[in-house]
């Protein structure tokens, strides 16, 4: 399984949509487990991803796949990685 991080906020709509699609893919069959992390909750993480959420981040591979993304790219990430 999987294990992968979502960096987003709350009241964000863009991250909404990245929850709404990474649920979908997991509802087909994606292995996969997500850890949300709101930015707001860490100075470093707002410096970071503040113009790029949502950001879904790989802690094993150290990768990174930003919005926007569909299906298609969510599974490309995880079975690629």
């Amino acid at each position: 399984m999987r294990q992968l991080i979502l960096f987003g906020t709350s009241g964000c709509h863009l991250c909404e949509q990245a929850v709404a699609i990474i649920n979908i893919c997991v509802q087909e069959g994606l292995d996969l487990t997500i850890e949300y992390i709101d930015i707001a909750e860490q100075e470093q993480w707002q410096e970071q991803y503040a113009i790029r959420i949502p950001v879904l981040y790989d802690p094993a591979t150290k990768q990174e796949l930003g919005w926007p993304f569909d299906q298609a790219a969510l599974n490309f990430f995880v079975m690629t990685r």
